[in-house]
Formats: C-alpha cells, sequence, structure tokens
C-alpha cells in the first residue's frame, strides 16, 4: 500500500467550563472548542509486521500502547476485522502537553486515514465513537470546525466558524500534568465563569469582538501561583500588543490570543519569541477536509 498521509490540526479552548464531578469519574465539561492551522503531520503505511509508530517527537511513554495503536485496534474492532500491520509516523509541530490536543488530534487524524484506506462508508459520528474509547477530545479532533462540547467532551454540537481572525500561540517552558488540575478542580467553587450561551450568540451574529471578550477558562483559577503567574504574563504580553482577547486553552499551559490581522499579531509573535520558543502564529480552520 502506498503511503497515505493528513494534517493532524490542534485545537484552543474558546471557553472552558467545570461543572462538577460525575458519577463515572469524569468531569461534566461545557466547552466552546475550534480547530486552529498549527498541525501536526501522520502517515500511514502498511508494515511488515505488528504495529510500529515512528515520531520525530521525543514525548512516547515508556511500555504499553500508544494512543495510536490503541486507537488503530478500536477502529479494526468496530469492523469486526483482525488488526494489519501498519507503520505510522508523526511529524510533530504542536508541542506536547500543552492543552492544544496533539496527541487527541494525531489519533484524529489516523482514524481518518484508516478510514480513508478500509471503510470510506463509515460515518464520522461512528469514527468520533471510536475515538471517545482513547481520549474525550479525540471526537471533536475528528469533527473539527467550531463546537458546543458537553458530557466529557464528545457531545457536540456545531457552532458557525469563528470570524476571520488570527491567533497566537504560546506554550510556557513547563507541563502541567492534567490529572493534577483535574484533582485541584474537586471541591472547587469557581470565583468566575465562562459566558458559554453568550459566545455562541456571538458566534451567530458573526462577531469577533463578541467571541473575544468572552474567553475564559476556569483551570485557570486552580493553576499553582508560579505558574498562573506566568500564564497571566503572557496573556499580558498578548493584550498589550493588541490582542482582542487571550485565556489558557485546555489543561494548559499553552496560552492563545485572538488578532483581528496578521499585522496586528506580528509584533506579540516578536515579543514572545524572545522568551518562549514555542510561539506560533495560526488561524481558525473551519473544516477539516480543506487542509
Amino acid at each position: 500500500m502506498e503511503a497515505i498521509k493528513r494534517p493532524a490540526p490542534a485545537k484552543i479552548n474558546l471557553a472552558l467550563d467545570i461543572l462538577g464531578l460525575r458519577p463515572d469519574g469524569y468531569h461534566e465539561m461545557r466547552m466552546v472548542m475550534q480547530t486552529v492551522s498549527l498541525c501536526d503531520t501522520v502517515t500511514l503505511a502498511e508494515g511488515e509486521k505488528g504495529f510500529s509508530l515512528d515520531t520525530d517527537g521525543d514525548f512516547l511513554p515508556a511500555g504499553g500502547k500508544t494512543l495510536e495503536q490503541r486507537a488503530v485496534e478500536a477502529f479494526f474492532q468496530e469492523l469486526g476485522r483482525p488488526c494489519l500491520p501498519l507503520a505510522v509516523s508523526l511529524k510533530k509541530q504542536i508541542p506536547a502537553y500543552a492543552g492544544l490536543g496533539g496527541g487527541s488530534a494525531d489519533v484524529a487524524a489516523l482514524l481518518r486515514l484508516l478510514r480513508e484506506r478500509y471503510a470510506p462508508e463509515l460515518p464520522t459520528e461512528d469514527l468520533e465513537r471510536i475515538g471517545l474509547t482513547v481520549g474525550s477530545d479525540v471526537p471533536f479532533c475528528v469533527r473539527g470546525g467550531t463546537a458546543l462540547a458537553e458530557g466529557r467532551g464528545e457531545v457536540l454540537s456545531d457552532l458557525p466558524p469563528l470570524p476571520p481572525c488570527w491567533i497566537l500561540l504560546c506554550k510556557p517552558d513547563f507541563d502541567i500534568p492534567t490529572a493534577e488540575l483535574f484533582a485541584r478542580v474537586r471541591g472547587r467553587v469557581f470565583q468566575n465563569r465562562p459566558d458559554i450561551d453568550g459566545m455562541m450568540g456571538a458566534l451567530e451574529a458573526g462577531s469577533l469582538e463578541g467571541v473575544a471578550k468572552r474567553l475564559y477558562n476556569v483551570f485557570e483559577e486552580v493553576l499553582p501561583e508560579e505558574m498562573r503567574q506566568e500564564v497571566q504574563g503572557i496573556k499580558t504580553v498578548m493584550l498589550r500588543c493588541g490582542a482582542m482577547g487571550a485565556a489558557m486553552s485546555g489543561s494548559g499551559p499553552a496560552v492563545f490570543g485572538i488578532f483581528r490581522t496578521g499585522e496586528e499579531a506580528a509584533p506579540a509573535l516578536e515579543s514572545l519569541r524572545k522568551w518562549y520558543v514555542r510561539s506560533f502564529a495560526a488561524q481558525p480552520v473551519s473544516w477539516l477536509d480543506n487542509l
């Protein structure tokens, strides 16, 4: 089989709220999620034996099955077929452990490649359901665009696209374990919550300003103090350089800011790159098949 490849775009959380702990141990989430043009690249080919994964990153877990292998096994189980020997390679651009969904994006792109090659008739909803067995963000990353995500993140409702803009992404030089942040959430009474209904109304109206002024992520309230200060410092740089709004994405620590134009975003990107090498300019992606 000739190798096939697909871009795996990152995601940001325009708004993120945690409503409480569910009986199954997961947290009930309500989020507005957006695909952006910062991408990894996933390549799929048939291998000689078993499953293999090659990457130019350094984030693969030691021992055990990777997310990608689990996705392959879940896909073929859905088809009722034995797994084929497959070779997957990742070319990484999305920073790992950043709240930008890099791992979920790679799995989603792999699932799309598997469908393209082995089951083109498989509905996207089934692909999202398979993805949920691997990770809570995978269903959205399969779908892409702009969406309200509820439940664990798998209950998706399409929203009007984010108006054209530029989005700066900046990953500080530390990682935040997602499980640790969720542990800090338990029993927490949040002082502020995002206006998600207002943000959806702004999207309906095509108001970039209305979206930008409602960016908010409750995880910022539970960050350890030193980390919170650094995240706030990055947001301040973006806002002082003309961002319409800024927030942390997901469980962080990556920060994003929304700018009307690339020209307006350029000074902020230049300032951030003096301190943070993993700073990027991106744009919203409204439909994955356009990539």
